[in-house]
């Protein structure tokens, strides 16, 4: 398989509408303190609702978008057409942290989107005047949640941390194949989820 299918793959494997159902799927597994009071499958239901909201309600606005000859397709080339998803895609995480926070979630929990409802924002805020990788603020908020419990409850999380950062640096790799983002554009994606998401842990832990 080619060197730039494989990149294209990869992204969309670790799309960033995936990272708040994945981040959440995993503390969950990991920390079992997280969910300690959602009895049986009740912590599928809650997970099954965050993908509803963030990956269903924004790809099906997304796709209205570009039916509309809003948006030029689901990869949003421009800076200037990432807006009004990124808006859409940040009232659609507000619902769900206001759901998540009258479920018995672990306080740590409901902190983990709080970080990827600030990174969402930020990235908003930036894309207005400067093309950031969203795919980057997603993994590196992945990252930031693994450290963020890791550190707040003292788990030996490292191997999977590992493995986190090691998919951040596939992912970068491939949006620079993939994408006419620069290098800056990367990192700083990356850095905006991580220390968004790390942040809000570790401070209201």
């Amino acid at each position: 398989m080619p060197v730039n299918a494989i990149a294209r793959l990869l992204s969309y494997v670790l799309h960033p509408l995936l990272m708040p159902t994945l981040s959440l799927w995993l503390a969950l597994e990991l920390d079992m303190r997280l969910g300690y009071f959602l009895a049986g499958q009740a912590r599928w239901v809650v997970v099954g609702m965050v993908a509803l909201m963030t990956i269903a309600f924004p790809l099906t606005s997304a796709l209205l978008l570009v039916r509309a000859g809003l948006v030029s397709s689901l990869e949003m080339p421009r800076r200037q057409e990432r807006i009004a998803p990124y808006v859409m895609t940040l009232m659609y995480y507000g619902m769900t942290w206001y759901l998540l926070s009258r479920t018995p979630l672990d306080p740590l929990a409901l902190a983990l989107f709080g970080g990827a409802v600030i990174a969402l924002a930020i990235t908003t805020v930036v894309t207005l005047r400067w093309k950031i990788s969203a795919h980057m603020v997603g993994i590196g908020g992945l990252v930031g949640a693994l450290a963020g419990i890791s550190a707040a409850h003292a788990l030996p999380l490292l191997p999977v941390i590992g493995a986190g950062i090691v998919a951040a640096g596939s992912l970068g790799t491939a949006r620079l194949l993939t994408s006419d983002h620069d290098p800056a554009q990367v990192y700083a994606g990356a850095l905006t989820g991580f220390l968004s998401v790390l942040c809000t842990v570790l401070w209201l832990s």
